[in-house]
């Protein structure tokens, strides 16, 4: 692992920062060193989720209603791995927030964002993890969920730049 050029504390949160924007975006322009930084940290995030995203578990609760009758309400909640493996990945990724959309209006907005506190962590166990587990089902590769493309080097200090963005 290199240093990049920095502390440990400024490393760390550089390699968090571009993590979270892959993820959110799904693509990210950087150098070449930044690029299989990130990819390396990507992917290990991604084998956790794509382990443990199945790890639910169904509940009966019991609630009053408006008229104060008890009924049952099935829910699901997740299980102990899925957990674990939600509050490991919180740890290693910043919490992006939802984007308004240009012509959505405010109301719109909340509606769709009410019931998501975590968005990014929520993306990758219901976008992510299925869709890669899919792959690995099919093409028995686990694994290789990254792709860096070298771009060639940038104008003013000649540093090589690359592509990298999921599979």
């Amino acid at each position: 692992m290199s240093n990049l050029g920095r502390t440990a504390k400024e490393r760390t949160a550089l390699v968090r920062n571009l993590a979270s924007q892959l993820l959110w975006y799904g693509k990210v322009e950087t150098t070449f060193a930044k690029a299989k930084q990130v990819q390396s940290y990507t992917e290990k995030l991604l084998t956790k989720a794509i382990t443990t995203y199945a790890d639910v578990e169904e509940i009966t609760l019991t609630k009053k209603d408006n008229k104060g009758k008890e009924v049952e309400v099935k829910a699901t909640k997740d299980g102990v791995k899925k957990l674990a493996a939600r509050r490991a990945i919180m740890a290693k990724v910043y919490d992006l927030k939802e984007i308004k959309a240009f012509n959505e209006s405010k109301s719109a907005y909340k509606a769709r964002t009410a019931d998501s506190k975590h968005p990014l962590v929520d993306k990758i166990f219901n976008e992510y993890a299925p869709k890669y587990a899919t792959r690995k089902e099919e093409l028995g590769q686990g694994g290789g969920y990254t792709r860096v493309y070298k771009l060639g080097e940038r104008r003013g200090d000649a540093a090589e730049m690359a592509i990298i963005e999921l599979v």
